[in-house]
Protein backbone atom coordinates (compact mmCIF):
# COMPACT_ATOMS: atom_id res chain seq x y z
CA UNK A 1 0.00 0.00 0.00
CA UNK A 2 1.40 3.38 -1.03
CA UNK A 3 1.65 5.92 1.75
CA UNK A 4 1.97 9.70 1.53
CA UNK A 5 2.83 12.59 3.80
CA UNK A 6 -0.88 13.06 4.48
CA UNK A 7 -0.93 9.69 6.27
CA UNK A 8 1.40 10.97 8.99
CA UNK A 9 -0.12 11.96 12.36
CA UNK A 10 -1.11 15.63 12.59
CA UNK A 11 1.28 16.30 15.46
CA UNK A 12 4.23 15.14 13.34
CA UNK A 13 3.18 17.46 10.51
CA UNK A 14 2.99 20.31 13.04
CA UNK A 15 6.27 19.82 14.93
CA UNK A 16 8.38 18.13 12.24
CA UNK A 17 9.64 21.40 10.68
CA UNK A 18 10.52 22.66 14.18
CA UNK A 19 12.89 19.75 14.73
CA UNK A 20 14.40 20.28 11.27
CA UNK A 21 15.01 23.94 12.14
CA UNK A 22 16.56 23.08 15.51
CA UNK A 23 18.84 20.54 13.85
CA UNK A 24 19.96 23.10 11.26
CA UNK A 25 20.70 25.71 13.96
CA UNK A 26 22.66 23.18 16.03
CA UNK A 27 24.78 22.17 13.02
CA UNK A 28 25.36 25.82 12.15
CA UNK A 29 26.37 26.71 15.71
CA UNK A 30 28.67 23.69 16.19
CA UNK A 31 30.45 23.88 12.84
CA UNK A 32 30.80 27.71 12.92
CA UNK A 33 31.56 27.91 9.18
CA UNK A 34 32.16 31.67 9.32
CA UNK A 35 34.53 31.67 12.26
CA UNK A 36 37.55 32.92 10.32
CA UNK A 37 37.02 35.61 7.71
CA UNK A 38 40.51 37.07 7.93
CA UNK A 39 41.12 36.30 4.26
CA UNK A 40 38.10 38.27 3.09
CA UNK A 41 40.11 41.46 2.51
CA UNK A 42 42.50 39.71 0.11
CA UNK A 43 39.95 37.39 -1.51
CA UNK A 44 39.37 37.55 -5.25
CA UNK A 45 36.07 38.62 -6.76
CA UNK A 46 35.18 35.01 -7.56
CA UNK A 47 35.97 33.88 -4.00
CA UNK A 48 33.84 36.66 -2.50
CA UNK A 49 30.91 35.90 -4.81
CA UNK A 50 31.13 32.18 -4.02
CA UNK A 51 31.31 32.61 -0.24
CA UNK A 52 28.53 35.20 -0.14
CA UNK A 53 26.41 32.87 -2.29
CA UNK A 54 26.90 30.03 0.21
CA UNK A 55 26.08 32.31 3.16
CA UNK A 56 23.02 33.67 1.36
CA UNK A 57 21.76 30.17 0.59
CA UNK A 58 22.07 29.19 4.26
CA UNK A 59 20.38 32.38 5.50
CA UNK A 60 17.74 32.66 2.76
CA UNK A 61 16.90 29.54 0.78
CA UNK A 62 17.25 26.91 3.52
CA UNK A 63 14.94 28.47 6.16
CA UNK A 64 12.23 29.30 3.60
CA UNK A 65 12.29 25.67 2.44
CA UNK A 66 12.05 24.46 6.04
CA UNK A 67 9.08 26.76 6.67
CA UNK A 68 7.27 25.44 3.61
CA UNK A 69 7.31 21.97 5.18
CA UNK A 70 4.28 23.14 7.20
CA UNK A 71 2.13 23.05 4.07
CA UNK A 72 0.62 19.55 4.66
CA UNK A 73 -0.44 20.66 8.16
CA UNK A 74 -1.88 24.00 7.01
CA UNK A 75 -3.74 22.49 4.04
CA UNK A 76 -6.14 20.44 6.17
CA UNK A 77 -7.12 23.28 8.47
CA UNK A 78 -10.74 24.36 8.77
CA UNK A 79 -11.37 27.44 6.52
CA UNK A 80 -11.83 29.62 9.60
CA UNK A 81 -8.41 28.61 10.93
CA UNK A 82 -6.87 28.86 7.47
CA UNK A 83 -8.03 32.48 7.29
CA UNK A 84 -6.49 33.00 10.72
CA UNK A 85 -3.21 31.56 9.48
CA UNK A 86 -3.30 33.91 6.50
CA UNK A 87 -3.93 36.80 8.90
CA UNK A 88 -0.92 35.66 10.92
CA UNK A 89 1.13 35.70 7.72
CA UNK A 90 -0.10 39.26 7.09
CA UNK A 91 1.08 40.20 10.58
CA UNK A 92 4.53 38.83 9.73
CA UNK A 93 4.61 40.95 6.57
CA UNK A 94 3.45 44.05 8.46
CA UNK A 95 6.27 43.65 10.99
CA UNK A 96 8.80 43.31 8.18
CA UNK A 97 7.47 46.51 6.59
CA UNK A 98 7.84 48.39 9.90
CA UNK A 99 11.39 47.08 10.36
CA UNK A 100 12.35 48.15 6.83
CA UNK A 101 10.85 51.59 7.45
CA UNK A 102 13.24 51.95 10.39
CA UNK A 103 16.13 50.90 8.13
CA UNK A 104 15.14 53.53 5.57
CA UNK A 105 15.16 56.22 8.27
CA UNK A 106 18.57 55.04 9.49
CA UNK A 107 20.10 55.03 6.01
CA UNK A 108 18.41 58.32 5.16
CA UNK A 109 20.18 60.00 8.07
CA UNK A 110 23.52 59.24 6.37
CA UNK A 111 22.54 60.74 3.00
CA UNK A 112 23.72 64.29 2.32
CA UNK A 113 20.47 65.39 0.70
CA UNK A 114 17.26 64.65 2.64
CA UNK A 115 15.27 65.59 -0.49
CA UNK A 116 17.03 62.89 -2.51
CA UNK A 117 16.48 60.33 0.23
CA UNK A 118 12.78 61.20 0.40
CA UNK A 119 12.40 61.04 -3.38
CA UNK A 120 14.03 57.60 -3.55
CA UNK A 121 11.71 56.32 -0.81
CA UNK A 122 8.54 57.71 -2.41
CA UNK A 123 9.44 56.43 -5.87
CA UNK A 124 10.35 53.01 -4.49
CA UNK A 125 7.21 52.55 -2.36
CA UNK A 126 4.71 54.26 -4.66
CA UNK A 127 6.11 52.96 -7.92
CA UNK A 128 6.20 49.36 -6.74
CA UNK A 129 2.70 49.51 -5.25
CA UNK A 130 1.15 51.00 -8.39
CA UNK A 131 2.99 48.59 -10.69
CA UNK A 132 2.00 45.50 -8.69
CA UNK A 133 -1.58 46.73 -8.25
CA UNK A 134 -2.05 47.32 -11.97
CA UNK A 135 -0.47 43.97 -12.85
CA UNK A 136 -2.63 42.15 -10.29
CA UNK A 137 -5.82 43.87 -11.45
CA UNK A 138 -5.05 42.98 -15.07
CA UNK A 139 -4.41 39.34 -14.21
CA UNK A 140 -7.62 39.01 -12.21
CA UNK A 141 -9.55 40.61 -15.06
CA UNK A 142 -8.08 38.11 -17.50
CA UNK A 143 -9.09 35.13 -15.38
CA UNK A 144 -12.15 33.45 -16.86
CA UNK A 145 -13.30 32.20 -13.45
CA UNK A 146 -14.44 34.35 -10.55
CA UNK A 147 -12.30 32.13 -8.35
CA UNK A 148 -9.60 34.06 -6.54
CA UNK A 149 -6.30 32.33 -7.25
CA UNK A 150 -4.43 31.40 -4.09
CA UNK A 151 -1.38 30.41 -6.12
CA UNK A 152 -1.30 33.88 -7.66
CA UNK A 153 -1.36 35.46 -4.18
CA UNK A 154 1.33 33.06 -2.98
CA UNK A 155 3.63 34.16 -5.80
CA UNK A 156 2.99 37.82 -4.91
CA UNK A 157 3.83 37.07 -1.27
CA UNK A 158 7.03 35.31 -2.36
CA UNK A 159 7.96 38.30 -4.53
CA UNK A 160 7.40 40.77 -1.69
CA UNK A 161 9.45 38.64 0.68
CA UNK A 162 12.16 38.27 -1.95
CA UNK A 163 12.46 42.03 -2.33
CA UNK A 164 12.74 42.29 1.44
CA UNK A 165 15.40 39.55 1.42
CA UNK A 166 17.66 41.75 -0.72
CA UNK A 167 17.94 44.08 2.27
CA UNK A 168 19.00 41.17 4.47
CA UNK A 169 21.69 40.23 1.98
CA UNK A 170 23.05 43.78 1.98
CA UNK A 171 23.88 43.46 5.67
CA UNK A 172 25.55 40.08 5.17
CA UNK A 173 27.63 41.32 2.24
CA UNK A 174 28.91 44.37 4.11
CA UNK A 175 29.77 42.32 7.22
CA UNK A 176 31.60 39.73 5.11
CA UNK A 177 33.88 42.14 3.23
CA UNK A 178 34.67 43.81 6.55
CA UNK A 179 35.82 40.44 7.88
CA UNK A 180 33.47 40.63 10.87
CA UNK A 181 32.89 36.90 11.52
CA UNK A 182 30.82 37.46 14.66
CA UNK A 183 28.41 39.81 12.90
CA UNK A 184 28.10 37.45 9.92
CA UNK A 185 27.26 34.55 12.24
CA UNK A 186 24.77 36.70 14.16
CA UNK A 187 23.06 37.84 10.97
CA UNK A 188 22.85 34.30 9.58
CA UNK A 189 21.31 32.91 12.78
CA UNK A 190 18.91 35.85 12.96
CA UNK A 191 17.81 35.52 9.34
CA UNK A 192 17.42 31.73 9.60
CA UNK A 193 14.97 32.13 12.51
CA UNK A 194 13.32 35.10 10.82
CA UNK A 195 12.99 33.56 7.35
CA UNK A 196 11.67 30.21 8.52
CA UNK A 197 8.34 32.00 9.07
CA UNK A 198 8.34 33.08 5.43
CA UNK A 199 7.69 29.49 4.31
CA UNK A 200 4.23 29.15 5.89
CA UNK A 201 3.53 32.79 5.02
CA UNK A 202 3.88 31.86 1.35
CA UNK A 203 2.00 28.55 1.34
CA UNK A 204 -0.91 29.79 3.48
CA UNK A 205 -2.61 31.21 0.37
CA UNK A 206 -2.05 27.99 -1.61
CA UNK A 207 -3.57 25.88 1.17
CA UNK A 208 -7.06 27.06 0.24
CA UNK A 209 -6.77 25.65 -3.30
CA UNK A 210 -8.79 22.53 -4.12
CA UNK A 211 -5.80 20.86 -5.76
CA UNK A 212 -2.22 20.98 -4.53
CA UNK A 213 -0.02 22.79 -7.09
CA UNK A 214 2.87 20.85 -8.66
CA UNK A 215 6.11 20.73 -6.68
CA UNK A 216 7.80 23.05 -9.18
CA UNK A 217 5.64 25.93 -7.95
CA UNK A 218 6.81 25.43 -4.36
CA UNK A 219 10.42 25.33 -5.56
CA UNK A 220 9.93 28.47 -7.64
CA UNK A 221 8.29 30.40 -4.80
CA UNK A 222 11.02 29.31 -2.38
CA UNK A 223 13.69 30.57 -4.77
CA UNK A 224 11.85 33.85 -5.39
CA UNK A 225 11.55 34.48 -1.64
CA UNK A 226 14.94 33.21 -0.44
CA UNK A 227 17.48 33.57 -3.26
CA UNK A 228 17.46 37.41 -3.26
CA UNK A 229 19.46 37.22 -0.01
CA UNK A 230 22.29 36.10 -2.29
CA UNK A 231 21.70 39.03 -4.67
CA UNK A 232 21.71 41.43 -1.75
CA UNK A 233 24.95 39.89 -0.52
CA UNK A 234 26.59 40.53 -3.87
CA UNK A 235 25.38 44.14 -3.91
CA UNK A 236 26.49 44.68 -0.31
CA UNK A 237 29.94 43.25 -1.08
CA UNK A 238 30.72 45.46 -4.05
CA UNK A 239 28.30 48.40 -4.21
CA UNK A 240 27.26 49.23 -0.68
CA UNK A 241 25.60 52.67 -0.69
CA UNK A 242 22.83 54.13 1.50
CA UNK A 243 20.63 55.15 -1.45
CA UNK A 244 20.85 51.66 -2.96
CA UNK A 245 19.78 50.10 0.34
CA UNK A 246 16.96 52.63 0.75
CA UNK A 247 15.66 51.90 -2.75
CA UNK A 248 15.57 48.13 -2.13
CA UNK A 249 13.79 48.58 1.20
CA UNK A 250 11.29 51.04 -0.31
CA UNK A 251 10.52 48.67 -3.18
CA UNK A 252 9.92 45.86 -0.68
CA UNK A 253 7.56 48.01 1.42
CA UNK A 254 5.53 48.94 -1.64
CA UNK A 255 5.25 45.26 -2.55
CA UNK A 256 4.18 44.30 0.99
CA UNK A 257 1.41 46.94 1.06
CA UNK A 258 -0.02 45.51 -2.17
CA UNK A 259 0.29 41.94 -0.87
CA UNK A 260 -1.58 42.85 2.35
CA UNK A 261 -4.47 44.14 0.24
CA UNK A 262 -4.41 40.93 -1.82
CA UNK A 263 -4.50 38.76 1.31
CA UNK A 264 -7.47 40.75 2.65
CA UNK A 265 -9.30 40.26 -0.65
CA UNK A 266 -8.52 36.55 -0.59
CA UNK A 267 -10.02 36.20 2.91
CA UNK A 268 -13.05 38.34 1.97
CA UNK A 269 -13.72 36.07 -1.01
CA UNK A 270 -14.43 33.15 1.35
CA UNK A 271 -15.62 34.92 4.50
CA UNK A 272 -18.11 37.61 5.42
CA UNK A 273 -15.63 39.68 7.43
CA UNK A 274 -11.89 40.15 7.14
CA UNK A 275 -11.37 41.65 10.60
CA UNK A 276 -13.00 38.93 12.67
CA UNK A 277 -11.81 38.46 16.25
CA UNK A 278 -9.77 35.41 15.29
CA UNK A 279 -8.16 37.07 12.26
CA UNK A 280 -7.36 40.22 14.21
CA UNK A 281 -5.83 38.22 17.06
CA UNK A 282 -3.65 36.15 14.73
CA UNK A 283 -2.59 39.23 12.77
CA UNK A 284 -1.37 40.80 16.01
CA UNK A 285 0.11 37.43 16.97
CA UNK A 286 2.16 37.30 13.76
CA UNK A 287 3.47 40.80 14.40
CA UNK A 288 4.37 40.01 18.01
CA UNK A 289 5.95 36.68 17.02
CA UNK A 290 8.36 38.40 14.64
CA UNK A 291 9.12 41.02 17.29
CA UNK A 292 10.04 38.26 19.74
CA UNK A 293 12.14 36.40 17.16
CA UNK A 294 14.03 39.43 15.89
CA UNK A 295 14.08 42.16 18.52
CA UNK A 296 14.11 39.98 21.64
CA UNK A 297 15.59 36.58 20.88
CA UNK A 298 18.21 37.84 18.42
CA UNK A 299 19.18 41.14 20.01
CA UNK A 300 19.14 39.94 23.62
CA UNK A 301 19.91 36.22 23.59
CA UNK A 302 22.06 35.60 20.51
CA UNK A 303 23.90 38.90 20.56
CA UNK A 304 24.63 38.44 24.25
CA UNK A 305 25.91 34.93 23.56
CA UNK A 306 28.04 35.75 20.51
CA UNK A 307 29.18 39.16 21.68
CA UNK A 308 29.66 38.92 25.45
CA UNK A 309 29.62 42.19 27.31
Amino acid sequence: MQRSVDDLPRWILAVGPVFVLIGALVVLSVTAPFEDLSSAETASTVEIVWMVTIIGAIAGLAPVAIGMLWFPFIRDLDPRYLHAFMALAAGVLAFIAVEMSKEIVAYGATVASPLTAGAVTIVGVGGTFVTMHVASAWRQHEMASRHKSGLHIAYLVALALGLHSIGEGLGIGVAYVQGDATLVMLLVLAFVMHNVMEGPTIVAAVARETETPPLRHFAAMGIIAGAPVILGGWVGSFANAPLVAMLFYAIAIGAIVQVLLEVAELIRFDAEAVLSRTNTATFVGGFVLMFVLEDVLVDVVLEGWLVPV
